[in-house]
């Protein structure tokens, strides 16, 4: 990380925007005109993340905007750590709906849910195609001024616009890394090759979703550094070899998850010692004292980038920019972080972290090739296929 701000406490100007609604009411769509641009104030730091969201909001809503905002997101992202918080001084009811894989937002979105939800937080794969298929918004960045001050290597990447304009708010990322209990597994794997042994017949779990078939292809050698777009292009001969290694990964995998709380409860029934998961599962099986590893293989894994994503349909501009602002906030992410462990978008999150935890943060670029963004694949009708089948066999 390159950028660091002071952790002494009042040391550290922190800035929100004012009331975002030029009255701070009502709740219907914007007009045609541009809002005008949103002015930031300043609030005096402290070491307290939940202490300054309060301060914070108190500036940020003076008066309740209202209404409700609609969002579909990943498990963790509106928690109510830090969305409760939000709702009490907006006055505004957030409503979520948690996704189980990127195809289940897209599909959500391109059946009419873009009308009817205002904000998503997709990965960096369906975000591409929920711009290109014009199910966004673009982000009015005037009303969002504390855009600037999230990381430069998040805001660069190029998931989440199109040329010149904006479409997504960085929120969080990370890698897909192996997960395992260390009382079981003592020595971290350094391979992801340890998954095939036989002694875990029946003591894994993978994620249902297409993502584990970039694992093994990354095991076999198909990903290429070079050209990460490789991984999710992949020829019908190459997908024949990750099909037949995924078949002989079957036997081993005792349940195939689909939200992070199938897998935490799977480790800590006893039922399975390993498998690919997110940083999320780690967090939580750790505040619950359960022994949890956690490792990225020699072969490199895939990450994935999640941003805030306004859709076309939104109805209640003046919260969902509220929201928008507040997100952006260092306050804002280190809760995130309590909730996920994730890496978060504003540098200054670590004034509130621990040494600890600040040393868990990275810039993207920091990564190199070790790790392949999630892009979505041309191919992605025939991935879901072999993944069909995969699930399908005995």
């Amino acid at each position: 990380m390159t950028w660091r701000r002071s952790r002494v406490p009042g040391a550290l100007a922190l800035t929100a925007v004012a009331c975002l609604a030029a009255a701070c009411g009502g709740g219907e769509k914007q007009a045609a005109a541009p809002a005008a641009k949103a002015t930031k104030i300043t609030i005096t730091a402290t070491k307290d993340a939940r202490a300054d969201a309060k301060t914070y909001l108190a500036q940020l809503c003076p008066k309740p905007i209202g209404g409700e905002l609609n969002f579909m997101v990943w498990e963790g992202y509106t928690d109510t750590l830090f969305a409760k918080p939000f709702e009490e001084a907006c006055g505004v009811k957030v409503n979520a709906t948690y996704m189980g894989s990127s195809d289940d937002l897209v599909a959500k979105l391109r059946a009419g849910g873009a009308e009817t939800i205002d904000l998503t937080s997709p990965s960096s794969d369906a975000a591409t195609a929920i711009i290109d298929a014009g199910l966004a918004s673009a982000l009015d960045l005037g009303r969002i001024p504390s855009y600037a001050d999230l990381s430069e290597g998040f805001r660069n990447l190029k998931v989440a616009r199109k040329d010149s304009t904006v479409y997504g708010l960085p929120w969080a990322f990370g890698p897909n890394p192996l997960i395992y209990d260390t009382t079981k597994i003592t020595k971290a794997p350094d391979s992801w090759g340890a998954l095939w042994d036989k002694k875990y017949k029946g003591k894994l779990s993978l994620q249902d979703d297409i993502a584990t078939l970039y694992m093994v292809a990354q095991f076999l050698g198909l990903d290429d550094p070079n050209d990460p777009s490789k991984l999710y292009n992949l020829s019908d001969e190459d997908l024949a070899k990750v099909k037949a290694k995924m078949l002989e990964l079957r036997p081993n995998v005792r349940k195939y998850w689909v939200t992070a709380g199938d897998m935490t409860q799977l480790f800590q029934s006893g039922e399975v010692v390993a498998g690919e998961g997110w940083p999320l599962m780690t967090n939580q099986l750790r505040q619950a004292k359960f022994p949890a590893g956690e490792t990225i293989p020699k072969e490199g894994t895939t990450a994935w980038a999640d941003h805030w994503v306004l859709t076309k349909g939104a109805k209640n501009l003046d919260a969902a920019y509220a929201w928008l602002e507040y997100s952006a906030q260092p306050f804002t992410q280190k809760l995130l972080y309590d909730v996920t462990a994730y890496i978060v978008a504003n540098p200054a999150a670590k004034s509130y972290m621990s040494a600890e935890q600040a040393a868990s943060q990275r810039d993207i670029s920091d990564y190199g090739t070790k790790v392949n963004f999630w892009q979505w694949s041309p191919r992605r009708e025939k991935y879901q296929e072999i993944w069909n089948e995969v699930k399908a066999a005995k």
